[in-house]
């Protein structure tokens, strides 16, 4: 198994996008939750980083931000059932968000919060340095042909970018069902020395989408890593 090529240096983080942008067809329910609940939960734009304390009603510190939340069923549920804690996702496609809305509408959360982008630039333009207690980066997009690795979501640059978010001793958390792209993510971590990798993992929700994986027969592969300041 051949693992990804370091460089010496990072170089100027990539403009090639981890994603596709697919819009798919929304239901009534989730175009009906666009209109009457992103104005709640979504955090548009903004040009200069954002005081996170300043989105959510409960003034608890620790915010925890899940990148790539497809339908959100693992954001809910941690939403709901840590409801001390303050909870961001990120998600391109509207499909997802719109599901997400409904849920949160339904839960009446007061401790959620949605953007709309490409989590590259969420982070690059509206996350603050270490204001975040927890990444999580459930089965990113595994991009599987090599021709198309270039478009994985986690890199070396990626890491450079994420690390500098994270409060001291912050955590990222990552699975994926795809071998080689373990394989990857665990020699970047292992080779940057801002990180430890954790023996105990943190609890998460197992999901329809993993649920069905593993009746397939897929691994699924699952770290943690904390940051060493």
């Amino acid at each position: 198994m051949n693992f990804v090529k370091l460089s010496s240096k990072p170089k100027p983080f990539r403009t090639i996008r981890s994603f596709v942008r697919r819009s798919g067809r929304r239901t009534s329910a989730q175009k009906k939750a666009w209109d009457n609940y992103w104005a709640t939960y979504g955090v548009n734009p903004e040009v200069e980083p954002l005081d996170l304390s300043t989105l959510f009603e409960n003034k608890n510190q620790k915010f925890v931000l899940e990148i790539g939340f497809g339908n959100g069923e693992n954001l809910i549920d941690c939403a709901r059932n840590d409801p001390y804690s303050n909870f961001s996702g990120i998600e391109v496609y509207p499909v997802g968000i719109g599901q997400c809305l409904i849920n949160a509408n339904k839960y009446n959360l007061k401790n959620l919060r949605l953007f709309y982008d490409d989590a590259v630039d969420v982070l690059k333009k509206q996350i603050a340095n270490e204001s975040l207690d927890v990444i999580n980066i459930f089965f990113p997009d595994p991009w599987p042909k090599k021709k198309h690795h270039k478009r994985r979501l986690i890199s070396e640059n990626f890491i450079s970018l994420i690390e500098p978010k994270l409060k001291p001793n912050g955590i990222v958390h990552i699975c994926t069902d795809w071998a080689d792209y373990a394989y990857d993510i665990h020699f970047l971590f292992k080779s940057n020395k801002e990180f430890k990798s954790l023996e105990k993992l943190p609890k998460r929700l197992q999901t329809k989408f993993e649920k069905k994986g593993l009746a397939l027969g897929h691994s699924i592969y699952e770290f943690a890593f904390q940051l060493l300041r």
